[in-house]
């Protein structure tokens, strides 16, 4: 922009581009409210990107902290087939030698598991006298057992899992019912 000065001293740039507007109008309260809209706008806008960057960094610390859900989730069967071998074996050969030994084996490989489980944050659920409850637990039937009261969990078929708060497989239970016949009163 080429700027010449003028027998007044005005810049002709400045001049030029004064004639093309027109003349202020708005007055001081014009203006203030304009800018206060503006800033209000602004604010808006960081709070929006403040905002943002919070969900981009609590996702991305989710994203860590249950990054290995899936994993652990695939070796849940490997957990429940180590228990269904120890209990597999007859108890008649378990004085046996190499019995025993193999037992003890598998119970040893079934305790580092669960142990590998703790310390990256899964919980197993053995939830025998709890209340039922359908967020952690799946009742497969229902069974009279006087031990319990109605809507408690009576059997455990397969424990559950949990990964730090999240639940990775509800257990698997049997819920008991009201032993008393029906039309007979109930003990309290």
């Amino acid at each position: 922009m080429n700027e010449t000065t003028n027998s007044t001293g005005e810049a002709g740039a400045d001049r030029e581009r004064l004639k093309g507007e027109a003349a202020p109008n708005k007055s001081v309260a014009e203006l203030a409210d304009e800018l206060a809209t503006t800033k209000d706008r602004l604010l808006r806008s960081l709070a929006e990107q403040e905002n943002g960057r919070e969900l981009a960094r609590r996702q991305r610390e989710d994203a860590v902290r249950y990054a290995a859900s899936a994993f652990a989730r695939d070796l849940l069967a490997t957990a429940d087939n180590l228990e269904r071998a120890i209990a597999s074996a007859p108890t008649d050969l378990r004085s046996e030698p190499a019995v025993a030994a193999l037992i003890a084996g598998v119970e040893a490989t079934r305790r580092g598991l669960l142990d590998a489980f703790t310390k990256h944050g899964l919980q197993r659920l053995d939830p025998i006298g709890e209340t039922f409850d359908p967020h952690r637990h799946q009742a497969s039937f229902e069974v009279a057992d006087a031990r319990y009261q109605p809507g408690v969990v009576a059997q455990v078929i397969q424990p559950g899992y949990m990964h730090h708060e999240r639940l990775l497989r509800p257990a698997l239970v049997g819920v008991s019912k009201d032993a008393a016949p029906a039309g007979a009163p109930r003990e309290a």
